[in-house]
């Protein structure tokens, strides 16, 4: 057996802590100060029960510095856990509260995700999402199957649904156009163009893009997932008994995903006064029939809670990633305008300067598929991945991992690989080109993760990204506005996004 090499947060010191709180967290109130100084102190005497409690046999490495700083500066801890690996190899342990097994490089992920997928399938149950939706949400295999069964109903996959996108297309080209070269922020209009087609299968409606309440949703939301990446969100999930009476911007999250189910109860009750079991309109009209179906059998977890919750999640996971990514691919665009040429030349050829694309056009456009690639690759929307839990003792790579281990396979390493990627640091769409000018897939691909929780909707969001990106350059050339450099400035929260950012779309 193997062991692990784990990292505790065991030293603290003034200045070090002086200096986490002096560079990561804002001037806050008095009493958000002294709320964190007393999660901080709770914090640090659980820490000495951890390192004498902790499984002997363990081989322990010493981290000059402390967790504790780690995890504050969440947004860097990307390239902290990529230090280690370098350090210790591309499995080891942080101790964070509760121990975390971090894996690193394509192999390991794979062989993890894929290879040994039954093993790592489940996901913790963190308290700040079980206080969000005041309820676990019973999401197993057969409602899995079920979302992805009535998504494909309604078009997912098929003709239907890209002609609803080149609808949403022409509305968002329309919502630029009137811009008129100016400068403006593509953020908002961007988010709301992706968040309805996943509200069109959703809710069965989409929102105009004046909706003042809608747009507050998605910044509401859109806030929400980049405050979950932040050390309160963290420290809530550890001190859940401490921080509900403690103020501090974990508040936010909670008011601000209370308000987005608010709107989506408020979906569900007037689906619920038309519903019509022999014409579902929507994934709401569907899961009513599964609430039907299984009346007698609690244990299936079709109930109003759970529509809540699955509704919640396809909701906001069709809306972040996609437009996220989107955002960034506009800002590529304006930073590598010679890219931005070669794409244009591309789409001119193969569709002119009037047909919209279809997903039957992706073949003859390999520049353009490399470029939506690599914007993927580079824009590394989740960093980290999602945590997940050993469903039993598992060895990994000659590694024993204890059941109920929490386990971080970090898509960053993947993305980044050195040993798989030529220029893994530069945008290249030249990464997913062969000699001849042909697409070539990657094994070394992994934004949407792999294995049995691989992303739901990877199948919509690639559709989206293809349809959207090349009508925004068919119809636009994007610059930054004069006088301006463009960066590749980026916030980690939840995601890894652009920074606000003003361009000008001219049209062709």
């Amino acid at each position: 057996m193997r062991l692990l090499a784990e990292h505790r947060a065991i030293r603290f010191c003034t200045s070090s802590l002086y200096a986490v709180s002096s560079f990561v967290i804002k001037p806050l109130t008095v009493v958000s100060s002294a709320s964190f100084t007393v999660v901080f102190v709770v914090w640090t005497g659980r820490q000495s029960w951890v390192k004498s409690s902790y499984s002997k046999g363990l081989n322990t490495h010493p981290c000059g510095t402390p967790v504790f700083r780690v995890r504050v500066e969440c947004a860097f801890l990307t390239n902290i856990v990529g230090a280690f690996a370098k350090q210790y190899g591309n499995i080891f342990s942080i101790r964070m509260g509760q121990r975390m097994v971090f894996v690193n490089g394509l192999k390991p992920v794979k062989e993890a995700l894929v290879e040994q997928g039954e093993n790592f399938v489940d996901r913790p149950s963190l308290p700040l999402f079980t206080d969000i939706i005041q309820n676990k949400g019973n999401i197993w295999k057969q409602q899995r199957r079920f979302a992805l069964h009535t998504l494909r109903n309604f078009g997912l996959g098929k003709k239907s649904l890209e002609s609803q996108t080149q609808v949403e297309c022409r509305f968002l080209n329309e919502v630029i156009g009137n811009t008129q070269g100016q400068p403006f922020e593509p953020i908002s209009v961007v988010n709301n163009a992706v968040a309805n087609i996943i509200s069109c299968l959703v809710f069965g409606d989409r929102f105009d893009y004046s909706n003042s309440y809608f747009q507050t949703l998605l910044k509401l939301m859109n806030e929400a997932v980049y405050l979950e990446g932040s050390i309160w969100a963290q420290l809530y999930n550890m001190f859940p008994w401490l921080m509900r009476r403690l103020p501090g911007p974990h508040k936010k999250i909670l008011s601000h995903w209370a308000i987005v189910i608010g709107f989506i109860k408020l979906k569900i009750k007037e689906h619920k006064e038309d519903w019509d079991s022999s014409t579902p309109r929507d994934y709401i009209d569907s899961f009513f029939s599964e609430m039907e179906k299984w009346k007698d059998d609690a244990e299936a977890g079709f109930n109003e809670d759970n529509l809540c919750y699955c509704t919640l999640d396809l909701f906001a996971a069709g809306t972040e990633t996609t437009s996220t990514t989107l955002n960034w691919a506009l800002l590529y665009m304006i930073k590598y305008p010679e890219i931005q040429e070669k794409v244009q030349v591309e789409i001119d050829q193969v569709l002119g300067p009037s047909r919209l694309a279809t997903m039957a056009d992706r073949a003859n456009m390999p520049y353009t598929d490399a470029v939506i690639h690599e914007i993927q690759r580079m824009g590394n929307i989740i960093p980290l991945n999602l945590v997940r839990l050993t469903t039993e003792d598992t060895t990994l790579r000659g590694y024993t991992i204890p059941k109920g281990t929490m386990v971080m396979a970090t898509l960053h390493s993947v993305l980044f690989d050195e040993i798989e990627w030529e220029t893994p640091f530069a945008f290249n769409p030249g990464h997913f080109l062969d000699a001849e000018g042909k697409f070539r897939r990657r094994d070394a691909f992994l934004p949407f993760s792999a294995g049995k929780r691989v992303c739901l909707g990877e199948q919509l969001a690639r559709m989206e990204l293809f349809l959207f990106f090349t009508s925004l350059l068919q119809q636009f050339t994007f610059s930054p506005p004069p006088g301006v450099e463009p960066t590749l400035e980026s916030k980690v929260g939840a995601t890894h996004s652009p920074k606000p950012y003003k361009l000008c779309a001219v049209p062709r």
